[in-house]
């Protein structure tokens, strides 16, 4: 505890606002008296037991902007951030440092006050009026019943509160690109969505490379950036943009995409950056909770082993067909599959399974494919003719004799959908079954002795 003493010792008489607050816990250990006199407090006892942003921020949960996970020891981190607590715009200068005896790490704040010198009182009226906008967008998000509303909602309600021309997110693909996955667009501006997908990887690696030291991107005028970023200003410039703020979206120390804000007026820059900031673990809170409602999606809807359609995504499907249009129904069975498991194990079942599989992939498109059963795959068909019918079947017929996999085949044609089609699937499993027992008197295989 020496070294933390000697160190509040040191700040005790500074004329900026200096706290420490544990790493781990965010338990607030330490003010020097000018940040004591700030948020009308007399003595540190009164933070005792008490968290950093209860104190600072007035809140009940960790600030959005918090960047614990970015500082090092021996290494300032600086920032700037107008606290509506005390209502002082900063530019604050954190680091963290280490007990030698104890081992837990603190982190220290300095706060310099520059509200005389850059905010004006109706700048700050304003900053107000933005704030409230954006926690309405986030009251709002907060209640949306899906992750995509709730993005959207945020997104909207910061290029509103910006006066920024777009606000969106880019996230990173498996191919190493980036995606342009949400936007919005103010009235009268041409949406880009569609136009940025998969940039090429060289297109953001120099924002990348200031992604991974922990900084943002702040461009007042992009032509400053013709020379030293030529690629990302072509993509920029073709767009109408002339300035941008970019901000990165971390997940467990990882940058997987960013958000940003188009076109924000001049005196907006340096407070759109905190505001994304502030976004930013709303929104990565958002894109997680999408990929595990996807994953969870996944499951309920598709086969663990072939990631066909099961019976509820074939149920689904078929309710959003149009009842008045033919439909076809091709009902297979896995000829052998039961034998295979019994004498050769069930990962070459598993095999047998993922080879018919494959053979209906080369004739019927996977969206109608469905696993319906142990060795019962079906495909459903949509407006397509008799002879379309009869065609497909005997093409998947010639694929599986190429492939060496024996499917049993039943296929029944219906002239309108209308409300049963699992009647037809019904008449296809007996052709089906028929068409089986045909195989096996041909093959000459006693059924009984398989």
């Amino acid at each position: 505890m020496a070294k933390s003493r000697n160190v509040c010792q040191f700040f005790q008489n500074l004329d900026e606002l200096v706290y420490a607050a544990d790493i781990e816990t965010h338990e607030l250990v330490y003010l020097n008296q000018k940040a004591l006199d700030a948020f009308g407090l007399k003595s540190l006892d009164e933070i005792k037991g008490k968290n950093c942003y209860e104190v600072l921020q007035n809140s009940a949960i960790p600030c959005g902007v918090c960047n614990n996970d970015r500082l090092c020891v021996g290494q300032f981190e600086e920032w700037r951030y107008y606290n509506p607590v005390i209502e002082k715009y900063f530019i604050l200068k954190d680091t963290l440092i280490e007990d030698s005896e104890t081992k837990r790490k603190y982190r220290i704040e300095i706060a310099v006050d520059i509200t005389k010198e850059r905010v004006q009182d109706q700048v700050i009226q304003l900053y107000r009026d933005i704030e409230a906008l954006a926690n309405e967008g986030l009251k709002k998000a907060i209640a949306a019943e899906s992750p995509d509303e709730s993005i959207n909602i945020i997104l909207e309600h910061l290029g509103k509160a910006l006066s920024g021309e777009r606000t969106y997110i880019f996230e990173k693909n498996e191919n190493g690109g980036d995606d342009n996955t949400y936007e919005w667009c103010a009235p009268g501006i041409h949406p880009e969505k569609d136009n940025l997908q998969n940039l090429p990887p060289d297109v953001c690696a120099n924002w990348y490379s200031n992604f991974e030291d922990g900084k943002a991107i702040m461009i007042p005028d992009l032509e400053e950036t013709k020379e030293t970023d030529p690629l990302q200003y072509e993509n920029l410039k073709r767009q109408g943009i002339h300035s941008t703020v970019i901000v990165p979206l971390y997940d467990k120390g990882k940058v997987i995409g960013f958000c940003g804000v188009d076109n924000p007026p001049p005196k907006f820059l340096e407070y759109s950056h905190d505001m994304l900031q502030i976004a930013a673990a709303f929104l990565l809170s958002c894109l997680k909770r999408r990929k595990l409602l996807n994953k969870l999606l996944e499951l309920s809807y598709k086969d663990a082993l072939t990631k066909l359609g099961n019976r509820f995504a074939l149920t689904d499907f078929v309710n959003q067909l149009d009842p008045t249009q033919s439909v076809a129904v091709v009902y297979c069975d896995v000829t052998g599959l039961k034998q295979m498991n019994d004498t050769q194990g069930h990962e070459a079942g598993d095999a047998l399974i993922l080879d018919a599989c494959e053979c209906l992939k080369q004739v019927f498109d996977s969206s109608c494919l469905f696993r319906i059963g142990g060795d019962e795959l079906l495909a459903v068909c949509p407006n397509v003719t008799q002879a379309d019918t009869d065609a497909l079947a005997a093409q998947l017929r010639e694929v599986t004799r190429k492939h060496s996999v024996n499917l049993a085949i039943g296929s029944v044609r219906m002239e309108t959908l209308g409300d049963d089609l699992f009647r037809a699937v019904t008449e296809a499993e007996q052709l089906m079954y028929a068409d089986k027992a045909e195989y096996y008197k041909k093959s000459g295989i006693d059924r009984r002795r398989r």
